[in-house]
């Protein structure tokens, strides 16, 4: 059994804590959140501390707080000399306090509270400082993920940004689709095979292969006509930018 400590309370944490209890080779020991209502209805009360002084020590403590506060966070840990990993895409390993045992335990996902998660296909990002600490670490991720990789820090930085390009940039794209369907009358969900299509396509084909659109042709006439459609000004740019990025790719 693998004994775990989550601080924090925010999305990340609030699924590792409902799949940590669903995993019986894993004890969910405390979790710590400044306010208990905020996880009350994930796990019991008596799991639950506000305290920092009150957190005891565990095979691994996981830090899942907003990478301004990680640093802050990992030195009011009241122990010393114990495994305690964070959860950033971004931070480094010498984010962590060196009073305990350093490493990452980065689930590449997108997470929102409301919509549930299969942890068997996330992919789960380590990094230690040690060996056996990768293999305490290595133990706790195959638990709950098929899908386990071994990335250091730098790796981890351009996995980061690859993913707010690939996921963040993508989402907002659909807002502003969903903005014009809106001022137009149009129901938003006519659009919804096609945008999963285009992310099924790219498991058999590369991202340059599956490019389709006028941009790629090299249609002129249309994409003056989206432009001259398109009124808001920070649309307009997105739109431009977005079609010269695409030429420069496809020549």
């Amino acid at each position: 059994m693998i004994t775990v400590n989550i601080i924090g309370s925010g999305n990340v944490s609030q699924h590792l804590i409902s799949v940590f209890q669903k995993t019986e080779s894993i004890v969910l020991q405390q979790v710590f959140s400044r306010k208990k209502e905020n996880i009350n209805h994930l796990v019991s009360d008596d799991k639950i501390t506000t305290l920092y002084s009150d957190i005891k020590p565990a095979d691994i403590t996981i830090i899942s707080v907003t990478d301004d506060a990680i640093a802050e966070v990992s030195e009011q840990l009241p122990f010393e000399n114990q495994l305690v990993v964070h959860t950033s895409g971004s931070a480094g390993l010498d984010t962590l306090s060196a009073k305990n045992r350093r490493g990452v335990f980065y689930p590449l996902q997108t997470f929102s509270k409301t919509k549930s998660v299969d942890f068997k296909v996330v992919p789960i990002c380590l990094e230690t400082e040690n060996d056996p600490d990768f293999a305490i670490l290595e133990n706790l991720a195959k638990a709950i993920s098929d899908k386990v990789f071994k990335i250091n820090s730098g790796q981890r930085q351009s996995l980061h940004v690859a993913a707010v390009f690939s996921c963040n940039f993508v989402n907002h794209l659909y807002q502003l689709g969903k903005e014009i369907c809106d001022e137009n009358q149009v129901p938003f969900e006519i659009l919804m095979p096609l945008i999963l299509e285009t992310a099924d396509k790219i498991k058999m084909l590369s991202p340059l292969e599956a490019q389709t659109g006028p941009a790629k042709r090299n249609d002129q006439k249309t994409i003056e006509k989206h432009l001259s459609f398109l009124e808001d000004e920070n649309k307009k740019t997105i739109y431009e930018l977005l079609t010269q990025s695409i030429q420069k790719y496809n020549g």
